[in-house]
């Protein structure tokens, strides 16, 4: 458990960003100047982190969130790793894993919003690999896989909403032997060999939650003529002054880096080797950015000011608005049930909610009591790192840990605590701004 002393003197109180400065304020990002209960409000949300940190929870955590205006809060509390006791701050890296794929996915509709890709033509017109895609429907006698080829091809529109029948073994027990028996390594290689695993569902038949952003990824390199690397650095990073958003970490991100911790059977905490490999055979559209905090943010941001922040166009609105509809149908996001217990939990947002897919993120139904509006976006990385994205309200956050297994149920109360101290303390429900 981290010590609390020591946490309480790398938090971003009050005293020590008033002994900042004005400048420093205003080069991080954060408002100058607080609504009238700012501090106060400030604190309640300071307390929800600090409190999941002292109790030993987490080991350590990143949180932010901003509105229309701009950014209404950044903390850090807790550790990087529990054992050598470096300390969080708001600049630390986190594999954000998943949250990848909405970056992807927007990578991708800039692509169909230039005419270079479209949503409902084959994609294999594009990457040829897809067109020997085929359907596994389960094993024979002597165990060998049963495949046949899919009913209708895939589209890129397939691949952005995760009805293109691809899975991950993580939730998939028939992708789990299939890659056994045909000796498939796991997409966390970043191996080309770990794409050809086959559909488990015919495209457009089932919500199914998998390597599809990666194939997603592989669309946006053959029509842009970039690596997906150069291609997010030029043409989103770089515009949106994302400078710690990267696949390689250069070595002063590798110094900031926070470690992956996993949550044993005795509910204890302990750090692990983890990483995404540093020299990979393909870059993995679907799960291996490494980020900070307040790069993300400006991403959400982003999307959250209809695809410009600043001086920065990623999106036209009406793409924006596209990407943040329903465009799976009748289809519904539904449970992931675990197969590797190490790795992951049983894993469902809101359950008993009616929950769509956009073409980058997750869409809630119904409104969420204290917390975000109905027809918000959201999603979440491997190692307990979620984001929100509420239009509505007018509302982003994220929450960044970094724990396995994945839906870990203490970092999901965090992340559902953070959001409704956000909504009860932030700009929207303080008196008229101070200045």
């Amino acid at each position: 458990m981290a010590d609390d002393k020591h946490d309480q003197a790398n938090t971003v109180t009050r005293r020590t960003a008033i002994q900042a400065g004005a400048g420093a304020l205003l080069a991080s990002g954060m408002p100058l100047f607080w609504p009238g209960q700012a501090w106060a409000d400030k604190a309640k949300i300071d307390a929800v982190l600090g409190d999941a940190v002292s109790s030993g929870n987490v080991p350590g955590v990143v949180a932010l969130a901003a509105d229309d205006k701009g950014v209404l809060y950044e903390g850090a509390f807790g550790k990087r790793n529990l054992v050598t006791g470096a300390a969080m701050t708001p600049d630390t890296m986190f594999w954000i894993a998943s949250m990848t794929k909405a970056v992807t996915s927007i990578a991708a509709m800039q692509m169909v919003e230039q005419g270079k890709l479209s949503l409902d033509k084959p994609i294999s017109d594009v990457v040829m690999e897809l067109s020997a895609a085929q359907v596994l429907e389960g094993f024979d006698a002597e165990g060998k896989p049963k495949l046949r080829p899919p009913k209708r091809p895939i589209t890129l529109r397939h691949l952005l909403t995760h009805t293109a029948g691809f899975g991950y073994d993580l939730w998939n027990k028939d992708i789990e032997r299939y890659m056994k028996v045909a000796n498939i390594p796991g997409i966390g290689t970043c191996k080309l060999e770990a794409l050809k695993v086959p559909l488990t569902a015919d495209p457009g038949d089932k919500w199914q939650y998998g390597i599809n952003i990666d194939w997603a990824g592989k669309a946006v390199e053959r029509v842009s003529g970039m690596s997906l690397d150069g291609y997010m650095r030029e043409r989103i990073f770089t515009p949106l002054g994302m400078k710690d958003t990267v696949f390689i970490l250069r070595p002063d991100q590798q110094a900031r880096l926070a470690s992956v911790h996993s949550r044993g059977a005795d509910d204890k905490l302990s750090p692990i080797e983890f990483g995404m490999p540093q020299a990979p055979e393909f870059f993995m559209g679907g799960g291996a950015l490494y980020s900070t905090g307040p790069d993300y943010l400006t991403f959400l941001r982003m999307l959250l000011a209809n695809g410009k922040l600043g001086t920065a166009q990623i999106l036209k609105p009406e793409t924006v608005a596209l990407v943040n509809k329903n465009s799976m149908g009748d289809l519904n996001v539904t449970l992931l049930k675990t197969a590797q217990p190490d790795l992951t939990n049983d894993a469902e947002f809101f359950p008993g909610m009616v929950k769509k897919w956009g073409l980058a993120y997750m869409i809630n139904t119904q409104d969420v009591p204290s917390r975000r509006s109905a027809g918000s976006l959201a999603w979440a990385g491997l190692a307990n790192t979620y984001f929100w994205l509420d239009p509505k309200k007018k509302v982003t956050g994220v929450v960044l840990t970094q724990i396995l297994p994945f839906a870990d149920g203490k970092a999901l109360d965090l992340l559902s605590n953070f959001e409704s101290a956000v909504y009860q303390n932030g700009r929207t429900q303080a008196p008229a701004r101070a200045g």
